[in-house]
């Protein structure tokens, strides 16, 4: 399974990489229902920053758009520098999908962390309610409207981030 033994970022769009409150419609697709000045994935860029200097870490969609649209619609909708990261998501279309729904976003994360096993992981996600304990310390939770752009939550983001890359590059010296 791609991410085995890799660095993965659990990426969730609304809420992280702009407003939460998006809406779908037949005909035009996803939109934005927030005050004037937010568009839709206006904080991809602000991502696509922070991970440079971290070529390692890949991307696992954990975002409600890949039931809606499927994992390589959804990616598209990111940045080619994000989209190239993507490496899968936490839903497919061999789960069941209202029993994948009704899990809390926590298990979802927890149970792809289970199947793909990946040497660390992040998740950044405005979706608080019942992540599991064990899982805290590798959440991050974004503001619902200003998403990953919000100071304190960039910060947390940054530190997780190089905290989780410093790990990987000491331990592979020490394989050395």
């Amino acid at each position: 399974m791609k991410g085995t033994g890799e660095l993965v970022l659990y990426l969730d769009f609304d809420g992280v990489l702009h407003h939460e409150n998006v809406l779908w419609h037949p005909r035009i697709g996803a939109y934005l229902s927030a005050p004037d000045g937010y568009v839709l994935f206006q904080h991809a860029e602000l991502l696509e920053q922070i991970l440079a200097p971290y070529p390692a870490v890949q991307i696992v969609l954990s975002t409600s758009w890949v039931r809606r649209y499927g994992c390589t619609k959804a990616a598209k909708n990111l940045r080619p520098a994000l989209r190239s990261r993507v490496i899968g998501a936490t839903f497919h279309s061999k789960m069941n999908e209202d029993e994948f729904a009704a899990a809390p976003r926590g298990m979802q994360v927890w149970s792809d962390v289970l199947r793909r096993k990946p040497k660390d992981w992040l998740a950044l996600d405005d979706d608080w309610l019942h992540w599991p304990k064990w899982c805290l310390d590798k959440y991050v939770r974004t503001h619902e409207h200003a998403g990953l752009s919000d100071p304190a939550v960039e910060r947390e983001f940054r530190e997780k981030l190089q905290e989780m890359c410093k790990q990987r590059l000491s331990k592979a010296k020490n394989e050395y």
